[in-house]
């Protein structure tokens, strides 16, 4: 059956699923699109086919298999409507960070692909944190920890096309003083104090005498008192939050407690009240947990690194191509734990990133190598067939299927190798594998 009847035989099925009114689906809580597809593929009965098993063993493959990268982070990739493609990431996260991911498509037949954000529990076990709309609208999550957080893109069965998906990450809460300047941080959470008999639970924020400090969310003022260490502090709890801020060292303090404030709103006047008295004006902020102080930089840090660009070669993508010399290749960027490819090697192209394209070799492996790595999959040689009805596979196993048996004496054009086969390609333009002599 060819692609576009199994396409329309797919729709029809998830047409008739949509048109019944009763059934599990609708008595099931809300749940993402892609466990909404992922049901429909069940219900129909798709899951006993080898695109949909395949489907459904992909999407938690993909959250075991996923790339390590940093964020900011940018790709721009294609998949292919004949193939199980997808792609997930893995990246480091702070406590109070926001995390935005966006993600944009071009196809000329619409088609979606799933967005969704996991992290992982002590026991390995995946937990889904936040995911996009069916509009593929972006998707933005704050970090309630610091660790590992995973995102993963899987299109909808025979869907085809590019898309390019940035990760950017910035602060969950706005800047305490209204003009935002990284240089007015000068102490950090964690520094020793008094002869390292405390640490430090806050960050110093330093500015001239009385400037107004602000409200970093909607909230509300939950104290208003003095001490011997903060001097004259404000103590607010943001809404929806499960923390509280601190500001201290403050000249005056102009809210009451129990008050609701805004977004920039002023809270108070920044002085150097309680142990502060013998170093210039500053706010000392701070965040408090039921667990204690955390590092409050990550919630408010004014400093956002920019998205790299796109170095590599798009019109690259879902082709073969073949590595131009000895390369390393690794499911981490930067590239680490690498391993060798040698040379002549044949990939399909997924992506294209900084500097680096990311490939999938023939075994199904995938990683990242170096854009100067690969060239185009041009034949370098003629090769004359010296085996009576050599078959020509379809992977690189003699176990593979047989697209063709090549009579002795025929000749074939070299594309490239892999391991212990080298992919070549007939007259007539049929390309398969054949073992190394």
């Amino acid at each position: 059956m060819g692609l576009k009847w199994r396409y329309i035989l797919l729709v029809g099925t998830f047409a008739l699923m949509a048109a019944c009114k009763s059934g599990p689906f609708n008595l099931l809580k809300p749940s993402s699109p892609h466990q909404q597809y992922e049901r429909k593929l069940l219900n129909a009965g798709l899951n006993q086919s080898t695109m949909g098993s395949g489907w459904i063993s992909k999407a938690n493959t993909l959250l075991q298999s996923a790339s390590k990268v940093k964020v900011p982070y940018k790709e721009t990739g294609y998949f292919a409507a004949d193939k199980l493609d997808g792609a997930s990431f893995k990246f480091k996260l702070e406590r109070g960070q926001m995390l935005t991911a966006k993600l944009t498509k071009q196809s000329v037949n619409s088609f979606a692909i799933y967005m969704d954000i996991w992290e992982q529990n002590d026991n390995s076990e995946f937990k889904l944190l936040a995911f996009a709309d069916s509009l593929g609208s972006d998707l933005q999550l704050e970090a309630k920890r610091s660790g590992d957080y995973f995102l993963r893109l899987q299109p909808e069965l025979l869907g085809s096309g590019s898309y390019t998906l940035e990760l950017t990450v910035g602060p969950s809460l706005a800047y305490p003083l209204k003009v935002a300047n990284r240089r007015q941080l000068q102490s950090f959470f964690g520094v020793g104090r008094d002869n390292d008999t405390r640490r430090h639970e806050g960050i110093d924020i330093f500015s001239t005498f009385r400037t107004p400090v602000i409200a970093v969310s909607e909230g509300t003022v939950t104290g208003v008192n003095e001490n011997n260490l903060g001097g004259k502090v404000v103590w607010f709890r943001p809404k929806g939050k499960d923390y509280t801020l601190y500001y201290a060292h403050l000249d005056e303090q102009l809210v009451t407690p129990g008050q609701d404030v805004m977004i920039g709103d002023t809270l108070g006047l920044m002085g150097n009240t309680g142990n502060a008295k013998t170093t210039p004006p500053h706010l000392h902020f701070g965040v408090y947990t039921s667990s204690g102080a955390v590092d409050p930089l990550p919630f408010i840090d004014p400093l956002i690194p920019p998205v790299p660009n796109i170095n590599g070669n798009v019109t690259t993508l879902n082709t073969t191509m073949r590595i131009n010399r000895s390369a390393e290749i690794s499911n981490s960027l930067p590239l680490k734990q690498t391993a060798t490819l040698k040379l002549n090697t044949v990939a399909r192209v997924l992506a294209v990133t900084s500097s680096y394209y990311k490939i999938e070799l023939p075994n199904g492996k995938s990683g990242y190598v170096s854009n100067k790595s690969l060239v185009e999959t041009k034949p370098m040689r003629a090769l004359k067939i010296t085996s009576n009805n050599q078959s020509l596979f379809d992977s690189p196993n003699v176990n593979a299927g047989i697209k063709a048996s090549l009579a002795v004496g025929k000749t074939v054009n070299v594309i490239g190798n892999f391991e212990d086969f080298q992919l070549v390609s007939t007259i007539d333009g049929t390309v398969g594998w054949i073992p190394l002599k």
